[in-house]
Formats: structure tokens, C-alpha cells, sequence
């Protein structure tokens, strides 16, 4: 019950139920807050970060400060300010009291949330295509030693796909091979909360070395086609391949939550070779995926290459795609007709629709109720 007079005074319950751990929730009178207990002292501040909303209470403590479970960021058990450097990013700070062995919080704050203005990080800005010719942007998923480089048949037709768009076609094109990029894999922000999986990716905008915001900013902001070139591994696309996509979770993750494409009027196609089968199942799975994300396709939208299950001579794989004056025609072909689909789509009015949430996480807004709000 609440005490009467200025302050509003709360008894939470047993001193002892809040000594079990170093920080819990609490949720009273509509106010969430974090409980701390350290060195014998107990500590109260909101339980949403400044960030995105995060259950601070669900956090730890590192020293003095309680840590957000979502995306790290630091607040002071007992009064709410943000980590050294960042003190005037605050939440609310709270009394709380032992009497007598029952523990009470004084539920006016005794310090106010304070968010600072943080710059946004440039991947943040709206997706604007500049003028200019078709720009196509070829990814190379295919992992190698670095230092004994190798040849690699889904690279050798990527190559060839760029070069057709860039000398036959006046397109502007860019390569970009993961395996030379340093950059996490995906931590599961999502699998917390929906709101924890930002745009951009929380990992792009945590760690300034993670090097995965070039492949951002080519497909979204940069690219018009986007071609995906992988070798084949124990039957489905590389490891580096779904690396990468698992951190595109962040693009999908913006329709569902706020219905806003991040790739839209984009153009994908995709090279597959190796040495095993399984090629439609691998093209599935890519397909599947960039539609979901907003990609559209020409026709044919995929070239593979495979001499079966039982082709264990893998030198006899690289001379068959090699010397194959098919195969890299067919790649040439791949990036005409996706850059063909990319031309219709720039000279084309095609009404500017609002999506109500395509692919399959289309649901209605009921489904949606409290995804938005992070709470006060």
C-alpha cells in the first residue's frame, strides 16, 4: 500500500525476496522499475533504457552500474545515470528504504530521465537512389585461406557477371567479398524482443570495427542488383552466406515492425556451383529469403553448376567451370536480365504503395499491440 503525504512511498514486500539476486524487476502502480542489491545496499531506477526500451531489470550489474540486457548500455544502480562519459544520459532514480525488514520505494523519482540527442549512424538515413546508370553489386560468400588463395568456381562466374554489367552494359558495379570482412555473427536481438533487432543492426551501430555496414550500404543504399554468388557445402549455400544473412535479420525485422521496405526496387540474382547436389534446394532457400526482405527477380533468376553427388574430383570441377564458355555465358546472361528488371523498375511509375506486412509474418494490427510502445 501507499503511504500518504508529497512522496509516494510503496511497500514492495520482504527485504529478504530482493537479497536473492543482484538485480530483478518490479512492476508497481504501473511503474517498472529495477532492483539492486550490492554490498549490502539496495538500489532502485527504471526499468526501461534510454536506448530502445530494454528491461533494465532483467539486466545485470557491472560494479555500480546496471547493464541492459538488449545492447549493453550502463546505468547507475542508484541514480540512474548513465556511465562514465555519458552521465547526463540518465533514467529515473528512486528512494527505497528497509523498514523493518519490508522494503518501500518512493515512486516520484528523484532524478527525471534525461535522453541526450545521439547522432544517427549514417545507415540510419533514408534509402534515396541518386542519379545515374544501374549499379550492380556482386557478393562473393565463398571462405578460403587468405594467405593460399585458391581458385573458386561461384567467384569465377560472379567475376564474369560484373564484368558483363560493367563493359557491355554501362553499369556501375562493386565486388564485395565477405571473407575479407571482419564482422560478428548475429547475437539474437530479436529472439529477446522485436524491438531489440534495430535498424541499422545493433552490432553495426555497438562496434565501429564490425565490417558488415559495407554490405548495408551497398544493397541498401548503393545497389539497384544485387548478386549473391556461393559455392555449394554439404548441400546448402556457405557458411559466410548465411552468416551474412542472419545479420539481415535487422531489414526484415523494419516491415514487421514499422512496414518500412528498407530494399525496395531491388533486383537479386544468384550463382551456385559445387561439387555436390542440391542446387534447387539451395536456390530455394536463397529465393525465399531476399523475397522476404523485398527483393524482386527477373526470369531465371539463378545459374548453378554441379556434377553431383559422387564427383569427388574437385580439380576436375574447377576445369569444367573454367574452361566453360556456357557457364560463363550464363552468367553474363544472369546480370542482363537483371539489369534488365532494374531498368523497368526505375522507368516505371509504379504506384509508391504502403505494404500492410508481406511475406510470412503478414498479420493484423491486433497481433502488433505493444511491440511499438517501449513502455515508460
Amino acid at each position: 500500500m501507499a503511504e500518504t503525504g508529497e512522496k509516494r512511498w510503496v511497500e514492495l514486500g520482504p527485504v529478504e525476496e530482493f537479497q536473492k539476486q543482484a538485480v530483478q524487476p518490479v512492476t508497481v502502480e504501473r511503474a517498472r522499475l529495477a532492483i539492486t542489491w550490492k554490498d549490502g545496499e539496495f538500489g532502485a531506477i527504471s526499468a526501461v533504457c534510454n536506448h530502445v526500451g530494454g528491461p533494465l531489470g532483467e539486466g545485470t550489474l557491472d560494479g555500480d552500474y546496471v547493464v541492459c540486457p538488449w545492447h549493453g548500455w550502463k546505468f547507475h544502480c542508484k541514480t540512474g545515470f548513465g556511465e562514465p562519459g555519458f552521465e547526463d544520459d540518465r533514467v529515473p532514480g528512486h528512494e527505497v528504504e528497509d523498514r523493518g525488514g519490508r522494503l518501500w520505494v518512493n515512486l516520484e523519482p528523484k532524478t527525471r530521465r534525461n535522453k541526450l540527442p545521439h547522432d544517427p549512424h549514417p545507415l540510419a538515413r533514408k534509402p534515396e537512389r541518386s542519379p545515374g546508370p544501374i549499379r550492380v553489386v556482386g557478393i562473393s560468400t565463398t571462405a578460403m585461406n587468405r594467405d593460399l588463395p585458391r581458385f573458386s568456381t561461384s567467384d569465377e562466374l560472379l567475376r564474369a557477371a560484373l564484368g558483363h554489367a560493367g563493359q557491355k552494359l554501362d553499369c556501375e558495379q562493386r565486388l564485395i567479398r565477405l571473407n575479407d570482412l571482419s564482422f560478428r555473427a548475429c547475437e539474437g536481438y530479436y529472439s529477446k524482443s522485436a524491438r531489440a533487432c534495430t535498424w541499422p543492426c545493433s552490432i553495426t551501430q555497438m562496434d565501429p570495427s564490425d565490417q558488415l555496414d559495407q554490405v548495408y550500404e551497398a544493397i541498401v543504399h548503393w545497389a539497384d542488383v544485387i548478386l549473391v554468388a556461393t559455392p555449394i557445402r554439404w548441400g546448402s549455400a556457405s557458411s559466410l552466406y548465411f552468416k551474412m544473412v542472419e545479420r539481415m535479420n535487422c531489414i526484415q525485422n523494419q516491415i514487421t515492425l514499422h512496414n518500412r521496405v528498407l530494399l525496395k526496387n531491388k533486383v537479386a540474382g544468384f550463382i551456385i556451383t559445387g561439387g555436390q547436389d542440391n542446387v534447387q534446394a539451395v536456390a530455394g532457400q536463397m529465393l525465399g529469403f531476399f523475397a522476404e526482405v523485398g527483393c524482386v527477380f527477373p526470369q531465371y533468376p539463378y545459374i548453378a553448376h554441379s556434377r553431383g553427388w559422387d564427383a569427388e574430383d574437385m580439380e576436375r570441377n574447377v576445369a569444367a567451370v573454367r574452361d566453360s564458355t556456357a557457364l560463363h555465358d550464363a552468367a553474363r546472361e544472369l546480370a542482363a536480365r537483371a539489369v534488365d528488371m532494374a531498368r523497368v523498375l526505375l522507368d516505371s511509375a509504379i504506384e509508391d504503395r504502403k505494404l500492410m506486412r508481406g511475406g510470412r509474418k503478414a498479420f493484423g494490427p491486433s497481433r502488433l499491440e505493444g511491440l511499438h510502445d517501449p513502455g515508460s
